[in-house]
């Protein structure tokens, strides 16, 4: 079998380091300036290849599950790296969100994992999605209930709001039903179908924080017309740091895509939260069209490749042998 791990990792840091050096730039001007390779300086004055806190935080999570699953570990992995320990490009700190930032520091204080992510209405940045692939690996013959909950667990460290632990969840049940085989249209009308039954049968959450996804589930909400996400035109799309923003921005730019290249480019030159729109969409197109098809070049700018595909490959024999 193909090593999809190695795939769904790489996918993930490679598109986070397109992204580094013009995060927080503007759509229209990206549109001037595309990013069409790996770039070096920009937003953070990284060299080239150097991935942010969503590819570090990946692979923190990718490094415990190799042990297996406990959030004591995972949550304790976040901190080393915090503290630039462990799993940071070039040896130290560059970028961290707000509520992964406080969340880190209640991790060092003690508190259960998972309860040190934040739970209000605010809470709700990309944090958890942008690190959350790996868990794929580890749940993919598990039932839904249990998948759920560990996924809930997961996000938790960090953003345990219910729409965070949602987004997680409608991602990597899509990235469930693309590691079976699946076309990404078929895998998509699944993902739809499986999720709003799950939701429906299961009262996690309230019928408006559903009605949040209706975009992506296709839900007819009040009087408004029920428009498919793909159809949508760019205008449409937020690349901001709101997690239901980066869930449509890289589930868009992934079905409106023939290849990895395009669709972690047509990610990253939406602008604003750069590095992790393309880190999301990285992580699900490495593993619908495979290590092969990113770039070789890219591949061969990231920083500490070797390290990462040495940690890709201790996880796949972990959980995919």
């Amino acid at each position: 079998m193909e090593n999809k791990v190695r795939a769904g990792i790489m996918g993930v840091c490679i598109g986070d380091a397109l992204g580094v050096p013009v995060e927080f730039r503007s759509r229209e001007e990206l549109k001037r300036s595309p990013v069409t390779k790996m770039r070096a300086l920009g937003t953070h004055r990284q060299p080239a290849g150097t991935w942010s806190d969503d590819g570090s935080l990946t692979l923190c999570l990718a490094d415990s599950l190799c042990k297996g699953y406990d959030t004591e570990d995972i949550a304790l992995k976040f901190l080393q790296w915090y503290n630039a320990e462990i799993w940071t490009p070039h040896g130290r700190v560059f970028d961290i969100g707000i509520a992964t930032s406080q969340a880190i520091y209640r991790i060092g204080k003690g508190v259960s994992p998972t309860l040190c992510g934040g739970n209000s209405e605010f809470d709700n940045g990309n944090g958890s999605l942008m690190r959350i692939i790996p868990l794929l690996f580890y749940i993919k013959d598990l039932p839904i209930e249990k998948r759920f909950d560990i996924i809930k667990d997961v996000s938790s460290i960090t953003h345990r709001h219910i729409r965070s632990i949602l987004a997680c969840f409608i991602y990597l049940e899509f990235a469930l039903e693309i590691l079976k085989g699946k076309d990404k249209w078929e895998a998509y009308r699944t993902m739809q179908k499986t999720v709003r039954e799950f939701l429906d049968h299961n009262p996690i959450c309230s019928q408006d924080e559903m009605n949040k996804f209706h975009r992506i589930l296709e839900l007819k909400v009040g009087k408004y017309d029920l428009v498919p996400l793909h159809t949508l035109q760019e205008e449409e799309i937020s690349s901001g740091g709101y997690v239901l923003h980066s869930l449509e921005a890289s589930l868009w730019c992934f079905l409106n895509s023939e290849s990895y290249s395009e669709a972690v480019l047509k990610a990253v030159n939406l602008g604003e939260d750069t590095d992790t729109t393309g880190a999301i969409t990285g992580g699900i197109a490495g593993v619908y069209y495979g290590y092969e098809n990113i770039p070789q070049e890219w591949i061969a700018e990231l920083e500490r490749k070797d390290d990462i595909e040495a940690l890709c490959e201790k996880l796949y024999q972990k959980l995919m042998n």
